[in-house]
């Protein structure tokens, strides 16, 4: 579990709220993501080499990816250290896209002998054929249809398709399906910096990362000797008494990683996946949309991530079955407007819903 970062609306209606399934610090809200850790990739996994298999296979749950790259240049395509600028690090954003296209084609070819007969002999539709054939993976029918205006493949004659049409599909459903963030690591090692901007013209977004101060600043802040939030530009001082090492390392961290940084990078990275990449929005539900408490009396207790374009009976759904089912209306807190199934919730709504089986 790892935690995206987001300014609580507690500040906005001024009160003091008791989180549930987040966290609120300062007012900023905390909201538990999952996330999936992926084994590192060599040459031929999509062929079973290496922990090729393995990773592959984890791919099919994820959402989106965050590719964390050396943008140091100090580990090789097998992932063994090398000396720092002597390894090109968008070989390695390559490497990945080619291991997945690969990895997909393979299931794309699986009886698509038949997938095109089906399409000009019985008049079958090519996307419902897709649609069930990747549903596993996380392609979804407008996944295809994109890939299908971009590529501007004629779904009715794939017979007629070249190998690299096929491909140029592949990869436009691996693009929109599994959309890439690159977390450019290590840059506190100077080659990071010229290779920052190579990697920048790949056409991915790219977030500038330093994992080892992260680890140091949560380690620092867990032991009281920093006040530290992570996402933070800066840090505080705690109350502990620091050793001159302790002092060195901190004030290494603030003017090589956070000044010309800004962050870490770290919890940028989390943040541009789910609220960029995955377009994610946060809403609030509560049982009193006067009190803003639910059943139990807490204030704002949760808070919950949503695809944008989330109507309130869908959200509804999102937190219990019954509550869509027995659905009547929702009540927006900010205008205490009563609002209909197909609202379209925005971000950091405040919403109560009233339903015939639930209330929540």
């Amino acid at each position: 579990m790892g935690y995206v970062r987001t300014p609580c609306v507690c500040r906005e209606f001024n009160v003091t709220d008791t989180p549930g399934n987040s966290t609120c610090i300062n007012h900023i809200r905390l909201v538990p993501v999952e996330l999936v850790d992926c084994a590192g990739l060599v040459p031929g996994a999509w062929q079973g080499r290496g922990l090729g298999n393995q990773f592959l296979d984890e791919i099919r749950q994820a959402d989106a990816l965050i590719h964390i790259v050396d943008a140091s240049g100090s580990t090789d395509a097998e992932g063994k250290p090398c000396d720092p600028g002597s390894h090109d690090p968008t070989e390695d954003v390559h490497f990945l896209e080619h291991e997945l296209d690969m990895w997909l084609l393979q299931i794309v070819k699986k009886e698509w002998p038949r997938a095109v007969r089906g399409v000009e002999g019985a008049k079958e539709d090519l996307t419902v054929i897709l649609d069930e054939k990747l549903s596993g993976l996380g392609i979804r029918r407008h996944h295809i249809l994109s890939a299908k205006a971009k590529t501007k493949l004629n779904f009715e004659r794939p017979s007629e398709w070249s190998d690299e049409q096929l491909l140029s599909l592949v990869t436009e459903l691996r693009k929109s399906s599994k959309p890439l963030l690159i977390a450019a690591n290590k840059m506190d090692i100077s080659p990071a910096e010229k290779n920052l901007e190579k990697l920048r013209g790949m056409g991915y977004m790219v977030v500038p990362c330093c994992a080892e101060a992260e680890l140091a600043l949560r380690r620092a802040a867990e032991k009281g000797m920093i006040s530290y939030v992570p996402g933070d530009s800066n840090f505080k001082p705690g109350n502990t008494q620091l050793s001159t090492e302790q002092s060195n390392a901190l004030t290494h961290i603030k003017e090589k990683i956070l000044l010309p940084l800004g962050s870490t990078g770290v919890q940028d990275a989390l943040n541009l996946g789910f609220f960029k990449l995955l377009q994610m929005i946060t809403v609030y539900p509560v049982e009193d949309p006067e009190k803003l408490t639910d059943h139990k009396g807490r204030i704002l207790p949760d808070a919950y991530l949503v695809p944008y374009g989330t109507t309130a009976k869908e959200f509804a759904g999102v937190i219990h079955s019954d509550l869509a089912a027995g659905f009547l209306y929702a009540t927006e807190a900010r205008s205490k407007m009563r609002v209909a199934d197909d609202y379209v919730l925005k971000d950091n709504d405040v919403i109560s819903i009233v339903s015939a089986k639930r209330h929540a």
